[in-house]
């Protein structure tokens, strides 16, 4: 009998870590960035990135609308809202060396307009031009630690 409970103890012992190692437990921030080509500002939360959109976009101005921070773990969504009937759904679906894989939708409505996954090191960003926002533009900067 003691044979069987150390054994039953050493095998979920065992599920556990290997659960836990199968995917990290990730940070991701998700900034929400309004861009405009009216005026010239650029947020000075976004002065991390503000080169980064540079290369990227062509717009002059740069406000920081919001910034999420979500925790992700063993492939099940997480939905950060964007803007009234926008969202962004982003789900941990896989682990390669030093990177891990998200997969993001952009939804409106609840329906997805944008389905795509991206590969991310621990710390790097990734831009992704979203929905118009009035006359503005949402970006998203997507980030993540692990």
């Amino acid at each position: 009998m003691k044979r069987v409970a150390c054994f039953t103890i050493f095998v979920l012992a065992l599920a556990f870590s290997s659960a836990s190692s199968a995917f990290p437990e990730v940070q991701a921030r998700v900034k929400i960035i309004d861009a405009s080509n009216l005026g010239s500002l650029v947020d000075p939360d976004l002065k991390e990135i503000h080169d980064q959109l540079g290369s990227i976009f062509s717009f002059t101005s740069y406000r920081l609308l919001k910034e999420v921070r979500v925790r992700l773990a063993g492939s099940r969504p997480v939905d950060i809202p964007i803007q009234p009937g926008r969202s962004m759904e982003v789900t941990l679906v896989g682990e390669y060396k030093n990177l891990i894989e998200l997969r993001i939708r952009i939804k409106r409505e609840g329906i997805p307009i944008l389905n795509t996954s991206v590969r991310l090191s621990s710390g790097k960003i990734i831009l992704i031009g979203g929905p118009r926002h009035g006359e503005d533009t949402i970006i998203l900067a997507v980030s993540a630690y692990f």
